[in-house]
């Protein structure tokens, strides 16, 4: 990394430290530019030299919340070989975290944020790859979807390649999955649940296994 690259990833990271500590105290959706430059110490103008827009400071701020997630996530899919087994570990590390922090999953993946911005998770890991040093070589093209139906079908595919099921099917497993997790997430974020966030974690890995357990392919 030359000196200007490392002068860039510096400057970024004031920003992001900056729009981070807002989203801590206030939430991201007090998150302004001229509050991100007072703490950084910079002009607000200095900002847009490092980003499109004020929603890409935001994305890259709430990334950070993320990163607890993928450097958990080699724990849960360490030793395990099984593409279903490790397809049901990806989730159970994903509910943890997401549940825990609803507003910002929601924000990342099913709010603007989630169309409005592209390639802006590599753009980010770009910057930041140090924050993938521990993940096996196989998931990076799951992290590296924006989209959570991308992330989800990418995840899929390793068992279809493995036989355990149909590769035309990937597509309503994908959704039914994604759908349960959607409702469940915003049940957590209404506080419409009558149980813990432990045993929501529990009930979304039972579904997600119902589902599974339905597209099975027998084996020969």
């Amino acid at each position: 990394m030359d000196k200007k690259e490392i002068q860039r990833r510096r400057m970024m990271s004031y920003f992001i430290d900056a729009a981070k500590q807002i989203i801590d105290v206030e939430g991201p959706e007090l998150v302004s530019a001229r509050k991100v430059a007072d703490i950084a110490g910079y002009n607000s103008a200095t900002i847009y030299n490092y980003f499109d827009n004020l929603d890409h400071l935001i994305f890259f701020a709430s990334m950070k919340y993320v990163k607890e997630y993928v450097m958990d996530l080699p724990k849960y899919t360490k030793g395990v070989s099984d593409p279903v087994e490790k397809y049901l570990k990806i989730w159970e590390c994903f509910c943890i975290h997401s549940f825990n922090n609803p507003k910002i999953y929601q924000l990342i993946f099913f709010n603007k944020f989630s169309t409005s911005l592209n390639d802006v998770v590599t753009q980010y890991y770009k910057i930041f790859p140090e924050e993938l040093d521990q993940q096996e070589e196989e998931l990076m093209p799951m992290l590296l979807e924006k989209n959570i139906y991308a992330r989800d079908y990418a995840a899929l595919q390793a068992c279809a390649k493995q036989g355990l099921i149909r590769k035309e099917h990937i597509y309503e497993i994908n959704e039914m999955n994604l759908l349960m997790y959607q409702g469940m997430l915003q049940n957590i974020l209404t506080q419409q649940l009558t149980y813990s966030l432990e045993e929501a974690v529990a009930r979304m890995l039972k579904y997600i296994q119902q589902v599974m357990k339905s597209y099975y392919l027998p084996k020969e």
